[in-house]
C-alpha cells in the first residue's frame, strides 16, 4: 500500500524523526499534537481549552492534507498534565466532535516536552 505523510512542521520533527500524520490505505494516524506553531511558540499558555482547540485544528488540517476530515476520526487520545482541568478539554473536544463522537481516552501524564504545554492529542481516522 502507498504511504503518505504530512510533515509535523515543528522544531522537534527532524531531531525526533516523526510526521504529523501518516496515511496507509484508508487508515490515518495523527501523532501527538500540541498547541505549538512551526517556530515552537505555544498558544494558550495556562489555558487548557485554547491549547486543546489549537491542537484539534492542527489535527483537522493534517487530516485534510491526506484527503480526510474530522468526520472520519474514530478515536482520540488526549494527554493532559492536570486531570482536574478535564472539563476545559471536554468542552473543546465535545464541540469539535459533537456529531461523530469518536472513542476517546483522557490520560493524565506527569509532563509534556515543554512545561507550558498542558495537552497533547493523537487521533486515528478511517476513510470509506
Amino acid at each position: 500500500m502507498q504511504r503518505q505523510s504530512v510533515p509535523a512542521g515543528t522544531i522537534y520533527a527532524e531531531s525526533f524523526g516523526y510526521s504529523r500524520a501518516v496515511r496507509v490505505g484508508d487508515i490515518i494516524h495523527v501523532g501527538g499534537t500540541t498547541a505549538t506553531d512551526a517556530q515552537g511558540r505555544i498558544y494558550g499558555r495556562e489555558d487548557m481549552y485554547t491549547q486543546t482547540l489549537y491542537a484539534l485544528n492542527k489535527i483537522k488540517s493534517a487530516l485534510e492534507d491526506l484527503g480526510a476530515s474530522v468526520d472520519d476520526v474514530v478515536r482520540t487520545r488526549v494527554f493532559v498534565t492536570n486531570i482536574d482541568d478535564w472539563q476545559e478539554v471536554a468542552r473543546a473536544h465535545g464541540a469539535f466532535f459533537s456529531e461523530i463522537k469518536p472513542a476517546s481516552a483522557l490520560i493524565e501524564v506527569s509532563r509534556l516536552i515543554d512545561p507550558d504545554l498542558l495537552v497533547e492529542i493523537e487521533a486515528d481516522a478511517v476513510l470509506g
